[in-house]
């Protein structure tokens, strides 16, 4: 047969309640500390992740875009070069109509 001791009783109560207090202190630290952070964050002026992903969205977008316009001015460019002049040749029957100019003269 148990018998109840009321010291026992007693000290179970508080060790209860003691457990209860030291969670909710630990839940109270941990949103003061949250808090805390989030106030620091929003001070030092950054950036969020969506903001963060958009903006290198974007910059994605104009690296490629950038990079397809280079590709289209090197086209333009070789094909606006002027084409070098080809000298043309000679043919051998006009040396030889001035080689008989000067023999006549």
């Amino acid at each position: 047969m148990q018998t109840r001791n009321p010291l026992l009783n007693d000290f179970a109560d508080l060790m209860t309640d003691a457990f209860g207090a030291a969670q909710a202190m630990g839940e109270e630290a941990r949103s003061v500390f949250r808090a805390r952070a989030d106030r620091m964050v929003a001070e030092m002026d950054l950036v969020t992740r969506e903001e963060f992903d958009a903006v290198k969205a974007a910059l994605d977008a104009s690296q490629d875009e950038v990079a397809a316009l280079t590709k289209r001015l090197e086209a333009l460019e070789a094909a606006a070069k002027p084409k070098p002049a080809t000298r043309k040749k000679t043919t051998a029957a006009k040396p030889a109509a001035s080689k008989a100019k000067t023999k006549k003269a």
